[in-house]
């Protein structure tokens, strides 16, 4: 049993770099791509919700160094899973903001849609707000889950069960409540009047009809929101893996894609957005 970013996994897990990844079946088959060869195609990605606007920027990238273009269909990981499982989805890659959702798709009984996944990084789980908010200097200078529990305030997280980001929010509320004996907070996790979309949240911080909302840093950051981290808790975050998908339409841009994320230039937009890259990136093979 092997430590994987604070959560336990039977798998046997490969450590290595991009090269690493390109060792792999799913990889090894397909053509390098040089940064002067130019393609044609497009590659299906499923992604978290939390990489929806990190995919817009990915995208034009993409297109510029490969010829290849992306479409993408952003969800809540444990959503896109289920769908894929469900044959309601289909994509060549799933890039994901919990392993729970890969092994999901692992195995014959699940369907076997990978045979592996590479973690690439994470992003704390934070309260993002909105700076106008009249709740905003409290936010900024006193403690974030007192401030929440005030008249009026509006706040916004997702589903647990859906997103791996809601299963944080709750823990982070569950948490604290039990700790510190606070019912409000309990009640608050409780609650089902405070639930959105992951996709959602940030337009609502930024329209003003929420005050704050539970995101990861990386989403705060593509959206210009100010946040404050989740001070009492700690090993709240986003373990972030991709994986090729089995049966993908057409995997040969999906390799492609998968290298070129993986490389210097998908890695650099991700550092840019906020991301805590693995050093070094950990290929995780799905057990049997």
């Amino acid at each position: 049993m092997r430590k994987v970013f604070g959560k336990q996994f039977h798998r046997l897990v490969v450590v290595g770099s991009t090269v690493a990844l390109l060792a792999t079946g799913a990889v090894s088959s397909a053509s390098s791509v040089s940064a002067t060869t130019m393609h044609s195609g497009t590659v299906e990605v499923l992604s978290c919700g939390s990489f929806s606007n990190v995919m817009t920027l990915l995208e034009a990238a993409f297109k510029k160094d490969t010829g290849y273009t992306i479409q993408d269909t952003s969800e809540g990981s444990s959503a896109i899973a289920s769908g894929i499982v469900a044959k309601t989805l289909q994509g060549d890659v799933f890039i994901s903001a919990s392993p729970a959702a890969d092994a999901a798709i692992e195995g014959s009984a699940n369907g076997d849609w990978t045979n592996s996944y590479t973690l690439f990084g994470r992003s704390p789980d934070v309260l993002a707000y909105n700076p106008k908010s009249s709740f905003a200097a409290a936010m900024k200078k006193g403690v974030w889950y007192k401030v929440i529990q005030r008249s009026s305030f509006e706040l916004g997280r997702t589903d647990p069960t859906v997103d791996p980001g809601g299963v944080l929010d709750v823990d982070a509320l569950d948490g604290l409540g039990y700790a510190y004996n606070i019912p409000g907070l309990r009640a608050i996790a409780a609650s089902t009047g405070n639930v959105y979309s992951e996709d959602a949240i940030p337009g609502l911080i930024q329209a003003g009809q929420l005050d704050a909302g539970f995101m990861y840093a990386i989403s705060a950051k593509a959206a210009n929101l100010p946040y404050v981290p989740l001070t009492g808790t700690k090993n709240l975050h986003a373990v972030y893996t991709i994986a090729s998908l089995n049966g993908a339409p057409d995997p040969k841009p999906a390799a492609a894609f998968v290298k070129w994320f993986l490389g210097k230039q998908g890695q650099a937009i991700l550092l840019k957005q906020g991301i805590v890259a693995a050093s070094p990136f950990e290929v995780v093979r799905a057990s049997k």
